[in-house]
């Protein structure tokens, strides 16, 4: 992740559902909550949420049905129009931006997954794949080119000639990936896109995507009711409750520092070995001796050097340099259960 201007800066929006959401903004009394503004027959789908997303980053967020979590990403896109605050998408005010040129803003910078695949069921996986460059006037060679790239990208090369209904669930998702990657975005929305798929498939797809994320290091806003696609996928995660962000924060400190007590019933039964990385518990400025472990190695995959170990210390490294230290007691305490 970049320390540059994020690509994605929410400031303070609000999304109100009602008859003239505006007015009743202006009006509202100060720290109304949820269920004070739906008595007055308004709904909160967003609620004073500010959050950056940056580049390369897979921002995962999640919460129950209800929560907000689909209104805000649609809100990023400026599919919802907010009632207040401020989103900028590489340094525009994408809600000052005339109608043109925000559509040429989401064909040219944006792709969008959601959970129902919406293919056209009379257009071949090619056709499917390269409507989108169809829909820019692209030349039928190039965007053939480009649809047969991409279908190849997601594996399902040698099926570019069938039809939607030819197709698994997995495979159908695949040519809904594959269509929204032929445009090239640089920002990439997905919507409970596995959602529809049985566990087997669903854990396939999450490899697949792991995969294609490390070749494209797209910014990636990925929705998800489930915690532990959450935890597996992403960077970080926001967790959502009544319109508003109760936490953002990485895997390892959402389960290890939950923020609020909703946050920690999401993390109760998490397995806290196979989620924590040395990243997570590592101290920088702390020095170590000896055998460094990688920063993104879980505390279960180092279990055996931890038990048979002897140093109090454990060099932590990311791409072959040294960043820090690990205490190895800290990453025992969470392999084994704190000294009583």
């Amino acid at each position: 992740m970049s320390a540059e201007t994020p690509v994605i800066s929410c400031k303070e929006i609000w999304k109100i559902f009602g008859d003239k959401p505006k007015d009743f903004y202006k009006n509202m009394r100060p720290g109304m909550s949820f269920d004070e503004i739906h008595a007055k027959g308004y709904i909160a789908g967003v609620k004073n949420v500010s959050i950056d997303v940056q580049k390369g980053e897979m921002l995962v967020i999640m919460g129950l049905s209800g929560s907000g979590k689909s209104t805000l990403v649609r809100c990023f896109s400026r599919l919802h129009d907010i009632t207040a605050g401020t989103i900028t998408v590489d340094g525009q005010d994408i809600m000052a931006l005339p109608e043109k040129e925000l559509i040429e803003l989401r064909r040219s910078k944006m792709g969008m997954v959601f959970q129902s695949f919406g293919l056209l069921p009379h257009r071949s996986v090619l056709e499917n794949v390269a409507f989108p460059l169809e829909m820019r006037g692209q030349d039928k060679h190039t965007r053939r080119e480009r649809a047969m790239e991409v279908i190849e990208l997601v594996g399902l090369k040698g099926r570019e000639d069938y039809f939607p209904r030819e197709l698994s669930g997995g495979q159908q998702q695949r040519v809904g990936i594959a269509r929204s990657l032929a445009i090239e975005p640089d920002i990439w929305f997905l919507d409970e896109p596995f959602g529809a798929l049985d566990p087997l498939i669903r854990k396939e797809m999450q490899d697949e995507f792991l995969r294609l994320q490390k070749l494209l290091n797209k910014t990636i806003v990925f929705i998800t009711h489930d915690f532990d696609e959450a935890l597996r996928l992403a960077d970080r995660i926001a967790i959502m409750k009544s319109g508003m962000i109760e936490q953002c924060d990485t895997p390892d400190k959402i389960v290890l520092n939950p923020a609020t007590e909703y946050v920690r019933k999401f993390t109760h039964d998490v397995d806290k070995a196979r989620v924590v990385r040395a990243g997570g518990l590592m101290v920088a400025g702390l020095s170590g001796e000896g055998q460094p472990v990688d920063v993104r190695s879980s505390v279960a995959a180092m279990a055996r050097m931890l038990v048979n170990d002897s140093r109090d210390t454990i060099p932590v490294q990311k791409a072959g340099v040294v960043i820090g230290a690990l205490p190895r007691k800290a990453a025992l305490d969470i392999l084994l259960g704190a000294e009583v």
